[in-house]
């Protein structure tokens, strides 16, 4: 499932790459966030199932496509993910052997920065996003530009997620998983993706702003006191 807006180019070369998969997705579903460029089109020439969304903002349009899918397991990637031909035969894999898993989910990799910006991003955004949010959670978050969860997962927290344009997706939905539930990180399962974020300050402020107003809405019993408590007794 991708959600997109106006990035025609940047879902060319992802469904090409899942077309090139070494085990072909059940479906392709790509929503339309209000789209004036080439996107429609493009994903219709790629055999892709297109969905509108109205509403403007990744979470209304993430959460149209996961009610839209029809598959057992809902694979996530943005229109600038870029997965390597292994990406969907690694997730089935893990699920298959990880039984008690309800999403894994992976990071990823900058291809069009630099060494040294490259290696700062993955530091300060990437691993700073797991760390810092996996500990607020009392589990792993789920990365939006790559992720698998199961579909009865999905069903069960629909109705509880944010859909508005104010939090971030992935992180919302993340906080909607028990902290006794289990998300497999995979190292390996990486993607690469475009560091365009970091050429507009403006973008990377409305992301901590995002990430901020994710934690408030979720109001005092959602802290990490609270959930590591929830995750300790739930394992018990």
């Amino acid at each position: 499932m991708i959600p997109v807006k106006d990035d025609a180019e940047e879902l060319r070369e992802c469904l090409a790459r899942l077309r090139a998969q070494t085990l072909q997705p059940h479906e392709i579903v790509v929503v339309d966030n209000g789209s004036t460029d080439d996107t429609v089109t493009v994903a219709r020439e790629a055999g892709a199932r297109v969905v509108a969304e109205p509403v403007p903002g990744i979470p209304s349009a993430a959460a149209r496509g996961y009610d839209e899918a029809t598959g057992d397991v809902i694979a996530r990637l943005d229109a600038d993910s870029r997965p390597d031909a292994d990406w969907l035969e690694r997730v089935r894999i893990t699920l298959e052997q990880r039984r008690e898993a309800i999403a894994v989910t992976g990071r990823g990799r900058f291809h069009d920065l630099g060494p040294v910006a490259s290696g700062l991003a993955q530091l300060f955004y990437m691993r700073a996003y797991f760390v810092l949010c996996g500990g607020g959670l009392a589990r792993r978050p789920v990365f939006g530009s790559n992720f698998a969860m199961r579909t009865d997962v999905w069903r069960r927290v629909s109705p509880e997620v944010h859909r508005h344009d104010d939090v971030h997706d992935d992180l919302d939905l993340s906080f909607h998983f028990s902290p006794a539930e289990v998300v497999v990180y995979d190292p390996d399962l990486v993607v690469a993706i475009s560091g365009r974020p970091f050429r507009d300050p403006r973008a990377m402020l409305k992301r901590v702003r995002r990430a901020w107003t994710t934690f408030a809405v979720h109001g005092w019993r959602e802290t990490p006191m609270f959930r590591w408590r929830r995750r300790l007794l739930g394992r018990a």
